[in-house]
């Protein structure tokens, strides 16, 4: 059995007491981070994250033995040049400091690609000449456009994981193209016996508001429609049903103080429709020019009242003569 030195044990029992002490254990890769870069981030996160370094074969021990349950589902996000970060604080507000506090870099040679790298298409600074054929052998297609070189289609130069080589990496950063982000790259936390990756950290605020703007809006129109009340959709519903309830009293003829207006304009267009279809010498002086105007009128008399309760556009109906209009006909 080969020798395990007391100071590799020692490490393995220090990172096994930090993982089994803290709620979060995030797992982070510290590849071509800047030391200066590590000192910032290291002093502004002081009260809330601790970060320790190892080899990654003593962390790989270290998640194992620890008492946690499922904490060893982190072993294949550590990443590049590992670390282990600890923390009470939220994995979701924590990856967003971490996320602020980055910038961006050309790649090098040799360097692994972060994410996929992607050349938009556009017009480049480039005057026509062998550069066409050094983006072609990349598997950029590009053409001339207005005296310079143009991209003609987005493309995918590297997929995530992928060692970019010494002339891609000169050809992206001719490109003004920088994929490499500076900072604590945080890979995967460790909450509650579930593994939170990037993909899940990474929320789009923006996004997440407008979804929450969305979903109260349909549930208020859900409650609105199906009739059930709660303090935001009472006055909707009220509102709903007074003006189904008036136009139901108007339709059915069921005077009320506040639909006998309605109702007694319902009933003059009813009469004015039929004194327009009766011969003029069976009409009473009165309504002689009311029922010729009607019949010129080629309008189609309402055979109800309008759902709607704002009459704002709608012309006036002379309601005051309504009862005196039906006696002068049939009385």
């Amino acid at each position: 059995m080969a020798h395990v030195s007391q100071q590799k044990k020692d490490t393995v029992s220090e990172f096994v007491e930090l993982i089994d002490k803290y709620d979060y254990v995030g797992a982070v890769n510290m590849e071509n981070l800047p030391a200066k870069t590590l000192y910032g981030m290291r002093t502004k996160l002081r009260d809330s994250v601790l970060i320790r370094m190892t080899k990654r074969r003593l962390i790989t021990v270290a998640l194992k033995n620890s008492k946690k349950e499922g904490v060893d589902k982190l072993i294949p996000h550590l990443k590049g040049m590992p670390a282990l970060l600890f923390t009470n604080e939220s994995p979701f507000t924590l990856f967003k400091t971490l996320k602020k506090n980055k910038s961006t870099a050309a790649i090098k040679g040799g360097q692994v690609a972060p994410n996929d790298i992607v050349v938009p298409a556009g017009p480049t600074g480039f005057a026509p000449g062998p550069v066409i054929g050094e983006l072609g052998s990349v598997g950029i297609r590009a053409g001339i456009d207005g005296g310079k070189v143009a991209i003609k289609a987005d493309a995918v130069v590297a997929k995530e994981g992928d060692v970019v080589n010494a002339k891609l990496a000169a050809l992206l950063t001719r490109l003004g193209i920088e994929p490499m982000e500076i900072g604590l790259d945080l890979t995967a936390v460790y909450e509650n016996g579930e593994i939170l990756t990037k993909a899940v950290l990474d929320i789009d605020e923006d996004a997440y508001i407008n979804d929450i703007g969305t979903a109260a809006s349909w549930a208020f129109n859900l409650a609105v429609n199906a009739a059930i009340p709660n303090a935001q959709s009472i006055e909707a519903l009220l509102q709903k049903a007074f003006g189904e309830s008036r136009n139901l009293a108007i339709n059915e003829d069921i005077l009320t103080d506040i639909t006998v207006g309605d109702t007694l304009a319902k009933v003059y267009g009813q009469m004015m429709a039929v004194a327009s279809l009766l011969p003029e010498e069976a009409l009473s002086e009165e309504l002689k020019g009311a029922a010729s105007a009607a019949a010129s009128a080629a309008a189609t008399p309402a055979a109800s009242a309008p759902a709607d309760n704002d009459k704002k556009d709608e012309p006036e109906e002379p309601k005051a003569d309504a009862a005196a209009g039906l006696g002068a006909l049939f009385g």
